[in-house]
């Protein structure tokens, strides 16, 4: 009996090494014990079955977040908005016009959604906070299982390049000018969105974290002046966007490259919205953005120029939804235990 218990012993130490399917060592254990298994059955107190998560069990295992800047609160369609979603939507100008509440519409989030996106956010002031508020990146905790934000386009001074090409005299080259410093802001958000992203991971190891590019604000090809802006300034934003985009695209994909790598839970993701309102920019007639707002009364620009439209926010919710259902283009590495 002890030389067959010592053989047991050794078969199954060999077995586990060249890991064979869980259900194979309990028989061959019967087989060389020749003992404690009666005829036709298998040993009870069968272990755990493992199971890989899909992409859409991952995302609704847990809370869904929204961060980031006016292209995610709702800034393009604030004002319409009569219902201040938490405290300090009225600075942060959160919308339930955003995407966020038609993402959180289009899937059952386990722990429910929690949606602080700010305009006029950086990448900063994720960490930093806005108007007396939490900084945003608290928000995010182990719960976590979404995270969605769009970043970046304050960084490299969108509003004020904006403000600069439409306040030009119209024969100036003041808009295209700003090229240089343009170029040098945007090189700059490379290293502050990989702290943002080590961050979010740090936090909320588990998540899926999506993030949003901005779409092309003008025709791919402009023939005409659009708020003072001429079809060369056109042409310069959007390959300003591009380009911000390119930088912020390039480093999820080199975040998310490195947690595939080693095998890690959870996901940087990317979502190419620079085609999105193709057919619908501003000077079209059924634009996606406001094109120019002022108020004429206060003599100033309306905050939600140059943001997304009611219909540009329901774009942006089927982009994200549709990546929430396709996942990163690799297998998630997170796992459940399943009763077998």
């Amino acid at each position: 009996m002890i030389v067959r218990i010592a053989a047991a012993a050794a078969a199954g130490a060999a077995l586990a090494l060249v890991c064979l399917p869980l259900g194979v060592l309990p028989k061959l254990t019967c087989a060389v014990l020749d003992a404690a298994c009666p005829a036709g059955r298998e040993p009870r107190g069968r272990l755990p079955q493992v199971a890989r998560l899909t992409p859409v069990q991952v995302a609704q295992s847990g809370t869904y977040v929204a961060l980031g800047d006016s292209y995610s609160s709702g800034e393009g369609v604030y004002e319409l908005d009569k219902r201040p979603l938490n405290d300090g939507a009225d600075r942060c100008h959160r919308s339930t016009g955003s995407y966020v509440p038609l993402v959180a519409q289009a899937y059952r989030f386990g722990g429910g959604t929690a949606f602080y996106a700010c305009s006029g956010a950086t990448t900063g002031q994720l960490f930093s906070g806005q108007y007396g508020q939490r900084p945003q990146i608290t928000r995010v905790g182990p719960s976590a299982s979404l995270v969605t934000l769009s970043i970046g386009g304050n960084d490299a001074g969108f509003t004020k390049v904006l403000t600069a090409c439409i306040a030009k005299l119209p024969w100036s080259t003041a808009c295209v000018d700003q090229d240089a410093a343009v170029a040098r802001r945007i090189a700059e958000l490379r290293p502050s969105m990989i702290k943002v992203l080590r961050e979010l991971r740090g936090r909320a190891p588990g998540a899926r974290i999506v993030v949003l590019g901005y779409p092309r604000p003008f025709p791919q090809g402009p023939v005409e002046t659009v708020d003072n802006l001429g079809v060369e300034d056109q042409r310069w934003i959007n390959g300003v966007t591009r380009r911000l985009n390119d930088t912020v695209s390039a480093v999820v994909a080199e975040f998310d490259r490195g947690i595939a790598a080693f095998g890690g839970s959870g996901s940087v993701e990317y979502v190419d919205a620079f085609e999105a309102f193709t057919g619908h920019e501003v000077g079209r007639p059924q634009p996606y953005l406001n094109g120019l707002a002022v108020d004429v009364e206060e003599l100033k620009v309306n905050a939600r120029s140059y943001h997304p439209t009611g219909e540009g926010y329901r774009r942006f919710a089927d982009l994200i939804t549709k990546q929430i259902a396709a996942g990163p283009g690799r297998p998630m590495n997170n796992f459940r235990l399943a009763n077998p």
